[in-house]
């Protein structure tokens, strides 16, 4: 202070550099704080709109589960109804005489009704069940039996004797033409007009032997009039097959000329329930189980 008590201008100036220095020092560190916390704002800005982003995600993706746990439940509903289904139509085969594959039977979920089932080995070396003691309705080894219901026409019919055959139908070409497959289904009946094919035919049978095996089935019945029965026969083995059978024309030569005839062929890829092959036998008993 000068001898007046007043500050000297030297004291005030000094005094004034160090609150401006400080002003200046306190702008710098406002600007900074100010660019830190726009810095964090935008920080904080994209951590919301991630957790926002997440919080979406999370919403569908439970959307998502409460859909498949729905679609789910519905599946497994589904499939222990076609269980279900598939035992009682299984229960149903087996009590007609059916003889399943053993990796498709699941005894315990059978009806009541059947307690106790056979297992047994057949000759094309798979293992199939059955109730005990039932035949195969094909009376043949190989292949899995089907019940009565579910063979073609034809075959039903042909499982027919004479006496069956006339009380289910009073068509005779009918009757012919059950009678000409069951010929060519059981080695017994022996007149048998059917012939081995080759490649893709397994059997065939030509019209002009057809006419003379229905002469020899039928007597007092006259050449002209087998001939039509030839015709009708055909057509109802067509129907009755139904068209698992099929007709060709095939060129033929007698005495040196040639000529046109109609053969009827059973063709190796042909869809014929319970179809085996020769060398099918009867079935060797595995075991019982139940």
């Amino acid at each position: 202070m000068t001898p007046n008590g007043t500050t000297s201008d030297a004291s005030i100036n000094d005094r004034l550099e160090q609150l401006e220095a400080r002003i200046d020092d306190l702008e710098s560190e406002n600007g900074q704080l100010r660019e830190t916390v726009a810095r964090q704002s935008d920080r904080i800005e994209d951590q919301q709109a991630q957790i926002d982003s997440l919080e979406d995600e999370v919403e569908r993706l439970q959307e998502e589960n409460t859909r498949l746990e729905a679609v789910t439940d519905a599946a497994l509903k589904k499939a222990g109804a076609n269980k279900a289904r598939i035992a009682e139509l299984q229960t149903r085969e087996l009590e007609k005489g059916a003889h399943l594959l053993d990796e498709n039977v699941d005894p315990d979920s059978l009806a009541d009704t059947v307690d106790r089932l056979e297992r047994f080995t057949k000759e094309d070396g798979n293992t199939y069940v059955r109730i005990p003691d039932s035949d195969d309705p094909l009376d043949r080894g190989g292949s899995v039996a089907l019940s009565h219901g579910d063979l073609l026409p034809i075959q039903q019919l042909a499982r027919m004797d004479d006496d069956m055959l006339h009380s289910s139908t009073n068509s005779l070409p009918a009757r012919l033409a059950a009678r000409l497959w069951r010929a060519r289904t059981n080695p017994s009946v022996g007149d048998d007009p059917w012939q081995d094919g080759c490649k893709e035919v397994q059997e065939y049978v030509k019209a002009s032997d057809m006419k003379h095996w229905i002469r020899r089935q039928e007597s007092g019945v006259s050449d002209a009039y087998a001939k039509k029965l030839v015709s009708r026969t055909i057509d109802v083995l067509l129907e009755l097959s139904k068209n698992r059978v099929a007709i060709r024309k095939q060129t033929e030569r007698k005495n040196g000329l040639p000529y046109t005839e109609r053969r009827v062929l059973l063709k190796t890829d042909a869809s014929i329930p319970g179809k085996i092959t020769e060398s099918d036998r009867s079935p060797e008993t595995a075991g019982v189980h139940g």
